[in-house]
């Protein structure tokens, strides 16, 4: 999440300094998103301080205003009324002397138990790691700290706290990420917050003083690399409370480089205690990362990542901008044999997007079936696909230049997977191109399986969300040939396709003040 640390020196540098570094290449709006909140232009990564206040949605992320590479931490800033149709806003946050401003979270302070609020408005609160690289190499323990910001008009402009850094670094070289949220049963804020190998929770009954609580994780899940971005929140399933927590790591993940994994369990304001010690994945592709939740949004847990990975995400081909989130995904539990696993699916607003369905009922695949009649002509579009009995198949999206994408399910290996390497443009980075697989959870004989296609990515939804997998490319011309292909032969009772028309153009974004 925060690379090229190393190549910043020891000075802040400004934006401006970067951006004459190094030009921006030629513009490509083949690959833009239709549908996927992307910035205008310059860098991008994680998602910060996601909150639902007043009817709108506020997207915060790590953004460098100078450059197409990452820089100087800023929070960028935009806004939504349905988490699809974003208008890009001031920058929110700007790097000061107590460093740069990396990933946090955003609260409604609706009891005003920190006080900033006034007359009666209730304060929003941003609560970010400040990483100060003039320390980095004299005093890596203690760069990262924690601090608070605040707003009074609905997010539109914010104040940094005059007593930052709220959590000082107790000498930990990875500190960060802090993601908090109001516990009601233990009457106090609760901040999950990554600690290089593992997760600290902390407590405050007013977000501006802290105790420590205990700490999770140091030889459970995964640990290919060091944690980031975590969430934890609470989902019902049948009829009981169960606690997730999500961890996100960079690297390790199942398909190599950035992943989100998540761990079910209970916390009771205190401590946070697993059912097992089995590692989980919320998305199996390569290209999701750094997903959290948004705050206050009732009984939804609404979950969106970075579309991009570690590996390769200062190399990818885009241009005048680096970078999409994911569609908004609604969470939930599932229970198959004895593990309970989160599941993931498109948000119910995604629908709005789609115009009348084509659908092709009883789709018999044992030579190549041609789905030409489903008129996809953009490569924008939702597929749909359902089978009382799944086997071995192959979906594959080609364009007239010869490129694939071919994603499908390998019964002998229970597995479904994306097939990139034949997409368009991998040469960029030694480590794009590749075939990357994800485990079926569910048991059941049949299944069904969502897809989502934008300009540059896919996101497959299998098993009603019990399988996630995320994928971006960069084919030279859309992808609009679609066929089926099944050695073993599979039956589709129903596929369909929709295509989804693209939102609103946003706006270039206004640089704020300091």
């Amino acid at each position: 999440m925060k690379k090229l640390l190393l190549l910043l020196g020891s000075s802040l540098l400004s934006a401006g300094a970067w951006a004459q570094a190094s030009a921006p290449p030629p513009a490509t709006p083949q690959w833009r998103p239709a549908y996927h909140f992307a910035p205008s232009a310059h860098w991008m990564n994680d998602p910060n301080g996601m909150v639902f206040y007043q009817g709108t949605y506020h997207l915060f992320f790590q953004y460098f205003p100078g450059g197409m590479v990452w820089g100087p931490m800023h929070w960028g800033h935009a806004t939504s009324p349905d988490m699809l149709r974003w208008q890009e806003q001031p920058i929110a946050l700007f790097p000061d002397s107590l460093g740069y401003i990396f990933s946090g979270s955003a609260v409604v302070d609706s009891k005003n138990t920190s006080g900033f609020g006034k007359n009666g408005v209730v304060p929003l609160v941003a609560i970010f790691t400040y990483h100060n690289p003039k320390k980095e190499k004299s005093d890596p323990e203690h760069t990262q700290s924690q601090a608070l910001a605040y707003s009074l008009d609905a997010g539109k402009t914010w104040t940094k706290y005059m007593g930052n850094p709220v959590v000082k670094n107790p000498g930990i070289v990875d500190f960060r990420d802090p993601k908090v949220s109001w516990n009601e049963q233990a009457g106090k804020w609760i901040m999950t917050l990554a600690t290089k190998d593992r997760i600290t929770f902390f407590s405050s009954p007013n977000l501006k003083e802290w105790t420590r609580e205990s700490e999770f994780g140091e030889k459970l899940g995964a640990h290919g690399g060091v944690w980031e971005c975590p969430d934890l929140f609470p989902l019902t399933l049948n009829g009981k409370t169960h606690w997730v927590l999500i961890v996100n790591i960079n690297p390790g993940g199942p398909n190599g480089g950035s992943a989100t994994q998540y761990f079910v369990g209970s916390f009771d304001g205190h401590t946070f205690k697993p059912l097992n010690d089995k590692t989980k994945w919320a998305d199996y592709g390569p290209d999701e990362y750094a997903g959290v939740t948004f705050a206050n949004t009732g009984t939804r847990r609404l979950f969106l990542g970075w579309m991009s990975n570690w590996e390769y995400a200062n190399q990818v081909p885009t241009s005048p901008w680096r970078s999409a989130m994911t569609i908004p995904r609604e969470l939930g539990l599932r229970q198959e044999g004895s593990e309970i696993y989160l599941t993931s699916q498109p948000a119910r607003e995604l629908a709005k997007l789609a115009a009348a369905p084509t659908t092709l009922q009883t789709v018999a695949v044992k030579a190549p079936v041609d789905l030409a009649r489903l008129r996809v002509p953009s490569g924008k579009f939702r597929l749909n696909l359902t089978t009382s009995r799944l086997a071995s198949f192959e979906l594959v999206l080609g364009n007239a230049a010869g490129e694939e994408l071919v994603l499908g399910f390998d019964k002998t290996k229970n597995e479904y997977f994306i097939d990139r390497r034949k997409a368009g443009a991998t040469s960029f980075s030694p480590r794009f191109a590749g075939r990357h697989v994800a485990p079926r959870l569910a048991t059941a004989a049949g299944a069904d399986l969502t897809l989502f296609f934008d300009a540059a990515s896919v996101e497959l939804f299998a098993d009603h969300g019990l399988t996630a997998m995320t994928e971006i490319f960069f084919p030279s011309q859309p992808l609009t040939n679609l066929r089926l292909r099944s050695a073993s032969g599979i039956t589709f009772q129903q596929v369909s396709s929709a295509a989804l028309a693209p939102k609103p153009a946003s706006k270039t974004p206004v640089v704020g003040q300091r």
